[in-house]
């Protein structure tokens, strides 16, 4: 069957999506239902919206992102390592990369870059940010390729055990 990308109605998929994300990222039962409670409320957001991969009726990986807003959780805690860095302008007018996952069994095949491809293109800010984890990674060598670029490394989030690192990208993205 056919890869498709289109607009995902994620609350709806909610538990399918975290399904993806649990085996992508390691997640075990109780970071599923934190997620799961933290991806509903994002989707409340203004501007918040997603995409999904599907083969037939499953789905096999999402992304979903909003226009960044200062007060958010995410840019309270990334605000003084870019501000270190001289980055923080990269906070306002920007669209961030929130979740970005693809099933293990369909990596590697451009569905990562599809996905982000995507929604960035919906997107009416001049950039785009996301955090990944701080490691030399598949996911890294994705964004990089895109045109992302380190904004600022070792970035803590509580109760995360690795550090991560934020990236920017001027929009549209960088197409090889």
């Amino acid at each position: 069957m056919d890869l498709v990308i289109g607009a995902l109605d994620l609350p709806a998929r909610v538990d399918e999506a975290l399904a993806v994300q649990a085996v992508a990222f390691g997640l075990g039962p109780d970071e599923v239902a934190v997620r799961r409670q933290i991806v509903l409320r994002h989707m409340t957001n203004p501007g918040a919206r997603s995409f999904g991969a599907t083969v037939g009726d499953a789905l096999v990986g999402f992304v979903y992102g909003m226009p960044n807003d200062r007060v958010h959780w995410w840019s309270t805690v990334v605000q003084p390592y870019l501000r270190a860095q001289g980055n923080e302008e990269w906070l306002d007018d920007s669209f961030v990369i929130t979740e970005l996952h693809v099933h293990p069994a369909h990596q590697n095949r451009g569905v990562g870059r599809a996905l982000i491809t995507t929604i960035t293109d919906t997107a009416s800010e001049p950039r785009s940010i996301l955090s990944a984890i701080d490691t030399e990674s598949p996911a890294r060598a994705l964004y990089r390729s895109l045109g992302y670029q380190d904004l600022a490394r070792r970035v803590l989030f509580p109760s995360a055990p690795r550090p991560y690192a934020v990236m920017g990208a001027p929009l549209p993205l960088r197409r090889p």
